[in-house]
């Protein structure tokens, strides 16, 4: 088998395989590597949606172009997008003064969004409590991903029409520039070669790279997450975010309101010791999704986050849920919990080695929104 390339990518999360389908569609030869069978990090683990909606101004940008480079790829192959719009309900004034600030915000960008009245929101959204929401903000343009089921079939298409070469089971131990580029050295001792290597592994580039890892800014989040029993005769369309991620979300943070509004709130509840924000969404066997919370720490100190579910957090969610969702069940089927990596000063964690030898990750939970968009970016400026 051919073993010289001219990129190869480490990492085959959403990142690493959008950077490596950029790469390929500029032209180049290009192997993406993954160190288990298939991807099961981050992005197999989160919630599978791509809310452009929920992000600053910046980001808003490259979240909007990846919701056009899902959309071009689902044209042409499945991959589970589903264009169902977006919905954020607000629970009292200050949030629905925020939706309408968010929406002006949205008007001057070109960024197509409609506020819902109540009325409008209990028709639209079967289940939603008449004691809860007073108002929402839809966006139409965004989708849902099944994220378990995206990855695989990118990669598939990407492996069958643009020519990929994708090897699993691949755990890269060393890079080693040379003369003749980048050696990649897997701990099967399996040897490829390439101009340019880029390493987006998440926090598993530590391997590589120690000291460079405790040294960075990063810190990890988990997020716990849980998906009901299938739904009897019931439909939820799209993402359904609401009042929690109105204060929480950072398009939020550029409405005039947004300050005050945080002022008000107490800072000793229990949604604030875990990062709780409630989201619902609909999977395609018909359960539903629900959470999340979040918790950090730096990563010195990531094993202190444990690795088990916190029940009293997931009651805490199923809870707050039910005071917005009168689902026909919230009989649970599976719980999981999720852990990304992100930066404390900066948008993505970057650096370069060697010259030819460039890290990309914490991307933190603009992942599945964002990487898309990031990538084909950044794929111009690495390969220029």
């Amino acid at each position: 088998m051919e073993k010289r390339f001219d990129v190869i990518v480490i990492g085959g999360g959403v990142l690493g395989t959008f950077h490596a389908y950029h790469a390929l569609l500029k032209g180049y030869k290009v192997c993406l590597v993954e160190k288990d069978r298939m991807p099961k990090g981050a992005t197999t683990q989160n919630f599978g949606q791509v809310v452009p909606s929920g992000m600053d101004s910046k980001w808003q940008k490259l979240g909007r172009e990846s919701l056009r480079i899902y959309k071009e790829i689902q044209s042409k192959f499945d991959i589970s997008i589903r264009q169902q719009g977006t919905v954020y309900l607000a629970s009292d004034d200050d949030e629905e003064r925020l939706l309408v600030e968010l929406r002006s915000l949205n008007n001057d960008n070109g960024y197509p969004s409609r506020m819902l009245t109540k009325k409008e929101c209990l028709t639209k959204y079967p289940g939603l409590r008449n004691d809860y929401v007073t108002a929402g903000l839809f966006f139409p343009e965004e989708v849902t991903v099944e994220p378990r089921i995206m990855i695989h079939r990118l990669q598939h298409y990407m492996v069958e029409a643009l020519d990929l070469v994708f090897k699993t089971n691949f755990l890269v131990v060393d890079c080693v520039k040379n003369n003749d580029g980048v050696e990649v050295v897997s701990t099967t001792h399996e040897h490829l070669k390439a101009h340019t290597v880029i390493i987006c592994n998440g926090a598993d580039f530590k391997n590589l790279y120690p000291t460079l890892f405790w040294q960075s800014d990063l810190e990890v989040t988990k997020l716990q997450m849980m998906q009901t029993k299938p739904q009897n005769n019931f439909e939820l369309k799209g993402s359904v975010l609401t009042g929690w991620s109105i204060r929480r979300y950072e398009a939020f943070r550029e409405c005039p309101s947004y300050f005050e509004v945080k002022s008000k709130e107490s800072g000793d509840s229990l949604q604030k010791k875990w990062g709780v924000h409630i989201l619902f969404k609909q999977a395609t066997d018909g359960s539903v999704i629900i959470g999340d919370s979040h918790e950090y720490a730096d990563v010195m100190n990531m094993d202190d986050l444990g690795f088990d579910i916190n029940v009293d957090i997931d009651t805490f969610i199923l809870h707050e849920a039910q005071k917005i969702f009168n689902l026909p069940t919230y009989k649970i089927q599976n719980k999981w919990y999720g852990i990304y990596a992100q930066c404390k000063t900066q948008d993505v964690f970057q650096k370069t080695i060697d010259g030819n030898i460039h890290i990309v990750t914490g991307i933190g939970g603009k992942g599945m929104t964002g990487s898309a968009g990031f990538s084909k970016n950044n794929i111009a400026t690495l390969l220029n």
